[in-house]
């Protein structure tokens, strides 16, 4: 029987979502799977990419926002932009998931790009309900629906009980990107 691929949520408005999703990937590129992942809707150079850009196996997707703004705060062009640039980096990621370029898939915050409207509901439908049988499949962000929820086999939800942003101390380099 084939190895069956599964679907794993990381979400919350707690720290680790990305940090849980890249241990996986780690993990998966040491035992010889190739790994592609697509980050979504961030605009800066995160620490992890330099060091994951340097492992075979992996591979580094990432779809800018046309702003440094949150998106709710974009105009209507910014959006527009904003949009095709992560619907640009989901179709390269399947593109390499149909090649036969990708046994491990990790959309990190692809949940809110489509919170936010900033993604095409239809390709996320097909990343997700059409998904290659064994492909391993892994999606984060803030807040999954529960049809969404429903369809995963992991669920891991990050609570934030006590983050030092809540006192005004900003993201630092190294340690929250």
């Amino acid at each position: 029987m084939p190895e069956k691929g599964f679907i794993h949520i990381y979400y919350g408005d707690g720290k680790g979502k990305t940090t849980a999703a890249l241990g996986l990937a780690v993990r998966a590129a040491g035992c010889g799977k190739k790994v592609v992942i697509a980050q979504f809707l961030k605009g800066w150079n995160c620490g992890e990419h330099n060091t994951l850009m340097e492992l075979p196996n992996i591979k580094m997707l990432c779809a800018k926002p046309a702003s440094n703004k949150f998106v709710n705060e974009m105009n209507d062009e910014e959006r527009l932009l904003t949009e095709a640039s992560q619907n640009e980096c989901l179709n390269e990621a399947l593109e390499l998931v149909e090649k036969g370029d990708c046994d491990v898939l990790i959309l990190d915050e692809i949940i809110d790009t489509l919170e936010m409207g900033v993604v095409d509901v239809k390709l996320f439908e097909k990343a997700v309900y059409e998904k290659a049988n064994k492909l391993e499949l892994v999606l984060t962000g803030h807040n999954p629906d529960l049809q969404l929820l429903k369809q995963a086999d992991y669920v891991t939800e990050m609570v934030k009980h006590k983050h030092p942003y809540d006192a005004g101390i900003n993201a630092r380099k190294g340690i929250e990107f």
